[in-house]
């Protein structure tokens, strides 16, 4: 039921993070046009396949694809 959803949503944040680079959620919510559900749900989805890197940097947690 939600995995199309959240399949279209992963591959909107790892090409909002291929064209940008490392961003912080509220740079990959603005865009990507998503909401707090759909956007964790989306870094779950990559971070569960492996293809996210998740740094802290002076407290905030950003978000790069893993090379």
């Amino acid at each position: 039921m939600w995995n199309p959803v959240i399949g279209e949503n992963s591959g909107k944040v790892w090409k909002a993070l291929k064209e940008k680079g490392p961003l912080v959620a509220s740079g990959i919510k603005k865009a990507t046009g998503l909401d707090d559900k759909n956007l964790y749900m989306a870094l779950g989805w990559l971070a569960k396949e492996g293809k996210l890197k998740f740094e802290n940097k002076q407290g905030l947690i950003v978000v790069s694809l893993n090379s």
